[in-house]
């Protein structure tokens, strides 16, 4: 169980993991079964959600990432969807519009403040619902998947994807490379070795065919959301979080659906191995509060802490990301200890060995060595118009002009990003020893953490903040928390269009979509209000939850 912070009402009481999660002290309170009225609600949400992810499913074959040799043209009936770009990004629109609205309304029924929650095995047949006619269509939102599929041929054929990149290694006019986006064909693989070492195999499998190629892909990061939706509510019972609440907010929500599920990025590997590493970390760590002694070690402790650490190791070598995880997780063993700082620094020194032992490993056991450090700072070469920091250089760039000092966007991209760094890390610290003390839990740290580096990254991605997300979902209780991570979720989700840019160039294409598809979703709306009036009624005032603790 994982050690949650300080906690008045607890007594000092430490639990055993011997005793089970239902003697948490932080246990969430047990939730009602939705009536007979809300059930039906649900369904008819279930029902918008299912056919938005269908609309995106039909206008994905005109409107999404499709590679340059796209195979839907040998379709008949499906080929007429690439002819009217127009009506299938407007259908597309209208699909996204659905689902977001869809989520947003299973929201109510996921808030931890009510009497009644959908339960757990609700979410999931919903998720299931939504997800399944995104899993058969091309990639939606960027095309990341085609650079997936070229940097892995590249290992499949005896070639370093960290020192060569596509067009280099492969041709120009390699069927692969040509899905690749012009400005990652000529770049290194920033990704760990384990991803292009599985990669490889899926190479070998698919050869040139790019179709199943992207299929195989997808199925990889389906194992990585099905990881997350294992992990989530069994993180969420151990720190006082609702389950649904949970799988509403990580997994549910339309950021996975379309970027992890529909655009297939690896994002979702790495993710679920975090999320997955950490359950399997804390599951034999006593539940304890500041101040306690602690108990002998449980049966199978030191095991699972191992274990965690690698499966956490192991998400970093397919981003690097995750390494993160590996400061808050010594953290939450440091605490269950005597809490000291020879705990931490022995803590640190425990995480510190497995991610070496388990890195040097992979990058000899795939034979792809260590050149993925040097190439971790490919991203940073796009410069995304939704980053903080990027907009902030842009800014700078046009005030230059203005006062004619010259266009110096460049170097203030450079100087910011370096800032961007430095402050997020500053921010891990003061979270790492914040939640060494006892102020905030651990999870909590992680996610803000790893939302400060994404954040504060010039190439910043809307998928990039599910890492933040997640993590929080799983363990943050505050509705202010819920709130705004609703707001940013439904708002990303609805900026990036379902082809990753301006449809080709043609800009003035975009606002007749969004219009028409404004239209259709205000229909559906209007069915979903005569089938299920309550959906939109407020709920009556509840009862506050008690917070499992002041962390």
């Amino acid at each position: 169980m994982a050690d949650d912070g300080s906690d008045p009402e607890t007594g000092g009481r430490v639990v055993s993991a011997d005793q089970g999660a239902a003697a948490s002290p932080v246990r969430p309170r047990p939730a009602e079964r939705l009536d007979a009225q809300e059930h039906h609600a649900l369904r008819v949400i279930r029902a918008l959600g299912t056919l938005g992810a269908l609309l995106i499913a039909f206008g994905a074959l005109g409107a999404g990432a499709a590679p340059v040799l796209n195979p839907v043209f040998d379709i008949p009936v499906l080929r007429l969807f690439p002819r009217i770009p127009t009506v299938s990004l407007a259908i597309a629109f209208s699909g996204m519009g659905m689902m977001v609205i869809g989520w947003l309304l299973l929201g109510r029924f996921a808030r931890p403040t009510r009497p009644r929650l959908a339960t757990p095995r609700q979410l999931h047949r919903t998720i299931v619902l939504w997800a399944a006619p995104l899993v058969v269509i091309p990639p939606l939102f960027s095309r990341d998947v085609y650079s997936y599929l070229a940097q892995s041929e590249i290992v499949q054929r005896g070639m370093d994807p960290y020192a060569l990149g596509p067009g280099e290694a492969l041709g120009i006019s390699d069927p692969l490379t040509m899905g690749v986006s012009n400005m990652w064909k000529d770049t290194p693989a920033p990704y760990g070795p384990l991803f292009l070492k599985v990669g490889s195999w899926i190479a070998s499998v698919v050869g040139n065919n790019i179709a199943a190629g992207v299929l195989l892909q997808r199925a990889l990061a389906l194992v990585g959301v099905g990881l997350i939706i294992w992990a989530l509510p069994r993180l969420a019972s151990r720190f006082g979080v609702q389950p649904a609440t949970a799988l509403w907010l990580g997994a549910a929500n339309p950021l996975v659906l379309f970027h992890l599920v529909a655009g297939a990025h690896n994002e979702a590997l790495g993710i679920g191995l975090m999320i997955a590493g950490l359950e399997l970390g804390i599951r034999r760590l006593p539940i304890r509060v500041a101040g306690d002694s602690p108990p002998p070690l449980a049966r199978g402790e030191l095991q699972f802490i191992l274990l965690g650490a690698t499966v956490i190791t192991l998400g970093a070598m397919i981003k690097i990301h995750a390494i993160v995880a590996l400061g808050f997780f010594g953290v939450m063993i440091a605490r269950r200890w005597h809490g000291r700082i020879t705990d931490l620094l022995r803590a640190g020194a425990l995480m510190s060995l497995v991610f070496a032992v388990v890195t040097v490993a992979v990058c000899l056991g795939t034979g792809l060595g260590f050149g993925w450090v040097g190439a971790l700072g490919t991203p940073g070469m796009v410069w995304s118009w939704i980053s903080p920091v990027t907009e902030l250089a842009n800014l700078g760039g046009l005030l230059g002009i203005a006062l004619g000092l010259g266009n110096h966007t460049g170097s203030l991209i450079a100087i910011l990003g370096l800032l961007g760094y430095a402050v997020a890390g500053a921010i891990t610290v003061k979270f790492l020893w914040d939640s060494f003390r006892w102020r905030y839990r651990p999870m909590i740290g992680l996610g803000v953490s790893l939302g400060a580096f994404m954040m504060l990254h010039v190439a910043m991605q809307p998928w990039w903040l599910l890492w933040a997300v997640i993590p929080l979902a799983a363990s943050a209780g505050t509705s202010r928390f819920r709130v705004v991570a609703t707001v940013v979720s439904a708002v990303l989700a609805l900026l990036i269009p379902p082809t990753g840019s301006t449809f080709d160039g043609r800009a003035y294409i975009l606002p007749q979509a969004y219009f028409a598809g404004a239209i259709v979703i205000a229909l559906a709306l209007l069915v979903v209000r005569h089938q299920a009036p309550t959906v939109f009624r407020r709920d009556p005032p509840a009862t506050r939850q008690p917070a499992g603790n002041p962390g």
